[in-house]
């Protein structure tokens, strides 16, 4: 989920978001093929019995990234656009963390599975909170007709992301340390007030708009569960899934729901009616997998399938909504 599915919709991302920022193409054709078949490869190695197979997806997977950053690296150095750097930067991180995990996976580093998927996690987690600032905004502004711009506060900007950084590097060398409750309460004060300065009501009244505030909602709260593990003593894994499937799960179908149709030529204010029960169905398995556990405990394993079971038929309905829309190439033979 963390090196398959998130890098996949990062890549997508990226390779699309970076041409318009630079107005250069990224990569196409048969590039762009032989980027996708190493995704796809290292996928289904585990599937196939062959030697040496956790060596080779470690390859495939690392060339997949490697060539990822290729991808998006040349476009932003020749445009001369040293502000997305950061975004590179932490991709090529990425591929540390990819490397690191696979070197515990393989026995060759004692604690390399947990530094990679955490350091991981915390990348993408970082990532998309970057992108989410920089789009969600600009979002809300032309869908709720505002007339004053949103703002974001030099201040908060900076603040966030040195707290974390920190963060990160506290959870994962030491999770129990009291720095971790200290520094993931910060963030969620912070991230509480960007998401209050964002807030407008007619935020509601957009599918599109209400799942990336809700989902940039289960990455604040994730910071407030993180610091309850050590306060309340609650469960770690539900302020790891606040920021997975609440935070990164729901902002990747809401981002892809909304691109989809602003890059094939279509309305993104009159979205399909069946896309807003796909978005109740993610939100639902978000509730069921995070909030829920906090109050009834008891049935764990029900929650836990429940929610996988909405996760599932809410990406089989994106599926289905969306397929005829990205394969059609022409917008006008939809009218």
């Amino acid at each position: 989920m963390i090196y398959g599915y998130s890098m996949a919709v990062i890549a997508g991302f990226l390779l699309t978001a970076v041409t318009n920022w630079t107005g250069i193409n990224t990569v196409t054709g048969y590039p762009l093929l032989i980027l996708f078949a190493l995704w796809l490869l290292a996928r289904l190695t585990p599937f196939i019995p062959i030697a040496n197979g956790l060596a080779i997806m470690f390859t495939l997977d690392s060339l997949f990234i490697a060539g990822l950053v290729i991808a998006i690296g040349i476009p932003v150095i020749k445009a001369r656009q040293w502000k997305q750097i950061g975004i590179i930067s932490k991709i090529a991180l990425l591929l540390i963390a990819n490397t690191v995990f696979y070197m515990g996976a393989m026995g060759y580093l004692e604690q390399g599975i947990f530094w990679g998927n955490y350091a991981g996690l915390y990348l993408i987690l970082a990532l998309v909170l970057m992108m989410a600032r920089r789009v969600l905004p600009f979002f809300i502004e032309k869908s709720c007709g505002l007339t004053t711009p949103l703002v974001n506060w030099l201040w908060l900007d900076y603040a966030s992301l040195v707290l974390f950084l920190f963060f990160m590097l506290s959870d994962i060398i030491n999770p129990s340390d009291g720095l971790t409750t200290l520094l993931a309460t910060g963030l969620a004060i912070l991230h509480s007030l960007r998401l209050y300065h964002w807030h407008n009501k007619g935020i509601w009244n957009k599918p599109l708009l209400w799942i990336l505030y809700i989902a940039y909602s289960f990455m604040t709260l994730g910071f407030v569960l993180k610091a309850s593990v050590y306060i309340f003593g609650i469960s770690a894994f539900l302020p790891l899934h606040a920021f997975a499937l609440g935070g990164i799960g729901i902002m990747t179908i809401g981002m892809m729901s909304r691109i989809s149709l602003g890059h094939t030529g279509r309305p993104v204010d009159k979205p399909p009616s069946a896309l807003f029960w796909v978005f109740i169905l993610m939100v639902s398995a978000a509730i069921i997998r995070v909030i829920i556990p906090i109050f009834v405990s008891r049935y764990y394993s029900l929650w836990i399938l429940l929610s996988q079971l909405l996760w599932l038929t809410a990406f089989s309905g994106f599926v289905a909504v969306y397929l005829p829309v990205l394969m059609r190439q022409n917008v006008a033979s939809d009218q």
